[in-house]
This record gives C-alpha cells, structure tokens and sequence, in this order.
C-alpha cells in the first residue's frame, strides 16, 4: 500500500479485516521513493493475493508486475482519482471494497492497452498535457512555488510540436496530444468491444487548452469540437521529439516513434460479478 490520501492507520485497519476472515498479510507502507522495490519484494513471495491501496498510477505499476501468471490483484481506492478501483469494485471507500472483494471475488482478466511495453488499464495521455504532470506534483506535496515555475514551463511547451498518428492503418492525421482509453475507463466503449478509445486533442493556444479542460470538468468533454474521438485497436504516433506521457496516472519516458495497441489480458484481479458492483 502506498497512498497519501489514506490515514496512518490504514495498515491497522487493514490488518484487523483480514484478521477477520482468518488470513495474515505482510502489510507495507513505503514511501514514493521505494514503491517500486516493495512492489517487486511483494511479488517475488508468490502470495495469493496482492492487495495494493492505492491510486492508479500504483495500480498500473502492481499490474505490469503481476501480469497473467503472478498474484491476484485487489485494488484499493486510496488515491485522487481511483478511475481503475471504481470501475472494478463501484465507488465505495476501500475497507467496503476488500470485505466486497473478499466475500464475492472471483478471479476475472482485466483487459487494457500497451504502449512501448508499458501496459495501462485506464488511459494514456500522450503528447503536451502530460507536461503538466510535475507541476501536478508539485501542488500535492504543498510546493507552490516550484508548481507555478513548472506550469509555466509546461505551458511555454506545450504548442511547439505537434504529433502526427494513424488509427488502425487508416489516413494520416495531426493533434497537440492523443489520449487513448481503456474500455473500463471510456464511457462509449464496453469491454466486450475488444478496442480502444483514441481522442486526439486538437487545441491551438492556452485559451483553447483551457476550454477543454474546462468542458472536461463540467460536462461530456467529446463533445467539446476541439476533441476528435473514435475506437482503435492500433495506434502510431510519431514526433519531432521525444513523447511525454502519462500512463494511468503515472509519467513514463517514450520515443519519437510509439506504437499503443489493445491488449485483452493485462492482468488478473479479485473481483466481484459486473452485477454486483
């Protein structure tokens, strides 16, 4: 577990409702800075069940090392957005999703995209929004300084290129950033779909920019003209430079030249029937 938005006595918490249905957990608590050496020492024990309280970014991260044959995943809403546990397990607070994973769960395959190796089960942000990541950051750990110096750097880079993708070999086209969803994050693709949800953002200036982010908080963004979406199973996407991305939340370094696709087994997790939820 790792999550800032949780109390410090989560792991008590925790320990007690597993004590309940007789099980014994090795709980952990790193810090940010040995997340991802705690996630590996996790899965190297070969447990049962992985139960990571969480946001996203630690739920793609727990994913990509359990893949199909490590731990089952249970997935915690401990984070900002938890867009991942919600759709899983419904919006419920994390000791209600665990009793409801442990009293009903069944395994079931999780199924999202890949970029590059990198898998994501929610979505992926590509190209000049993702700039914005540390600024983001910055603002969580009450560092208001260093946010304002690294929007302002994101923003003076964020109309400079552009990045030129093709859909599932079709035409050649341009955007400012692509965002590619997974169908248990879209809200007009079912998982049964078998494909992707690709929007290419096509804002000029920091007043569109806004516009959008704007129709994104108060409504259905799709329908905002500056945003051109349809389902894929494949996407390219070239660059004059190096990609920035975010993948579920979590910034990771690209090439010029990527390749997102969809993929229908990421991972596997605990989880209650779609009904259920």
């Amino acid at each position: 577990m790792a999550s800032g938005s949780v109390g410090p006595d989560a792991p008590a918490q925790l320990a007690a409702i597993l004590a309940e249905y007789g099980l014994v957990a090795n709980i952990r608590a790193p810090d940010a800075a040995d997340l991802i050496s705690s996630l590996e020492a996790a899965v190297a024990t070969a447990p049962r069940l992985l139960i990571v309280l969480a946001g996203d970014g630690t739920a793609r991260a727990a994913a990509e090392l359990c893949g199909l044959k490590g731990p089952l995943l249970a997935l915690l809403p401990g984070g900002t957005m938890n867009f991942l546990s919600h759709a899983v397990y419904g919006v419920k607070p994390w000791p209600q999703v665990l009793r409801l994973a442990l009293d009903q769960g069944q395994p079931r395959t999780l199924g999202g995209g890949c970029v590059e190796g990198h898998p994501f089960l929610c979505a992926a942000i590509l190209g000049s929004p993702a700039l914005w990541a540390p600024a983001r950051e910055a603002v969580r750990k009450g560092k208001i300084g260093l946010a304002l110096q690294r929007a302002w750097r994101a923003l003076g880079r964020s109309f400079g290129h552009r990045l030129r993708y093709v859909i599932d070999a079709g035409r050649l086209d341009r955007a400012r950033a692509v965002v590619v969803m997974c169908p248990i994050a879209s809200k007009v693709m079912d998982e049964d779909d078998g494909a992707l949800e690709a929007a290419a953002l096509n804002f000029q200036n920091a007043a569109e920019a806004l516009q959008l982010v704007g129709s994104a908080l108060v409504g259905d963004w799709r329908e905002n003209p500056l945003v051109e979406n349809r389902p894929c199973k494949s996407i390219q996407i070239w660059s004059s430079q190096p990609i920035p991305a975010i993948l579920d939340g979590e910034t990771v370094s690209l090439g010029r030249i990527i390749e997102a696709h969809y993929d229908p087994a990421v991972t596997r997790v605990l989880a209650p029937p779609r009904s259920v939820r």
